[in-house]
């Protein structure tokens, strides 16, 4: 198989990964193994979680390497994809899995997601993934591991006192697996009887739009005709409140956050429609 990108869409023939997508996957795992190899704490604990920096760790290996073999094509049950099935599958595993030292961890974390990546980009197969979140595109499944990168890294950053490794350029690329996810982590009981149009616009471009129509949700890249309620937001801001990492109270105060439409109330209800798994 050749190696020709396509310069008029920027993205790998074999499976269209988005431009930037490999890219960003090998350097976010690179980050986070740097601040592990920097002499971390891993008893540590993670600021707001259960698990220490070890544990965290110990975890994107894991989840690493399970991604890289879904990408492989290897069916590999992991809950139901509820947040709780998927909460106890995490712990088991690591329950499972005695490795918590920095380096053997952050070799693994680097070595995985380049497995993934390589797997996405040699397989010619076009078909569905089956993941912990449901079925999936070979992009999706790429976006859905720099997200979870993303999110983990940053706990780790903090519970460190170093520089997280989230950026605008980053969190475009999540959003392929953020709005397949979206109607999947939809809470039944916020969403009960809800009818409601959002435009969801990221700062510097970017965005979505969310349909609400007697509680049922769907997600489309573009926004919808006569937006309800318009958000405009910053986007590392969007992906912490996405993974349940940041509340919207200090974002609203801070202006990163700024609403407008006919009904603008609307906009304090939307992070509520979803459980971060």
């Amino acid at each position: 198989m050749g190696e020709e990108v396509n310069a008029v869409a920027g993205q790998d023939v074999r499976r269209g990964l988005p431009e930037g997508l490999a890219a960003a996957i090998r350097e976010t795992a690179e980050e986070i193994a740097a601040l592990l190899r920097a002499d971390a704490d891993m008893e540590r604990r993670i600021p707001g979680a259960e698990w220490s920096v070890g544990e965290a760790a110990a975890h994107l290996a894991l989840a690493n390497e399970l991604m890289a073999g879904l990408a492989a094509g290897h069916a590999r049950p992991y809950g139901d994809g509820t947040p709780q099935s998927l909460a106890g599958a995490n712990e088991r595993s690591l329950a499972e899995f005695g490795e918590r030292g920095a380096e053997p961890l952050a070799a693994m974390i680097v070595e995985h997601a380049d497995a993934c990546v390589k797997a996405l980009e040699e397989d010619t197969s076009e078909g569905p993934v089956v993941t912990p979140l449901g079925s999936m595109s070979p992009q999706e499944l790429g976006s859905y591991l720099l997200t979870h990168m993303l999110g983990h890294g940053y706990d780790l950053a903090r519970a460190l006192g170093r520089p997280h490794m989230l950026d605008r350029a980053r969190v475009r690329l999540t959003l392929p697996f953020m709005l397949t996810a979206m109607p999947r982590v939809t809470d039944p009981l916020r969403t009960a009887g809800m009818n409601a149009r959002y435009d969801i616009r990221l700062w510097g471009g970017g965005g979505f739009g969310v349909t609400l129509a007697d509680g049922v949700l769907t997600v489309d890249p573009e926004p919808p005709a006569g937006p309800d309620c318009t958000i405009s937001i910053e986007p590392v801001t969007f992906l912490l409140m996405g993974l349940g990492r940041l509340g919207q109270v200090g974002p609203i105060l801070r202006g990163r956050i700024l609403v407008r439409g006919r009904k603008p109330w609307l906009a304090p209800r939307f992070p509520g429609l979803f459980t971060a798994p």
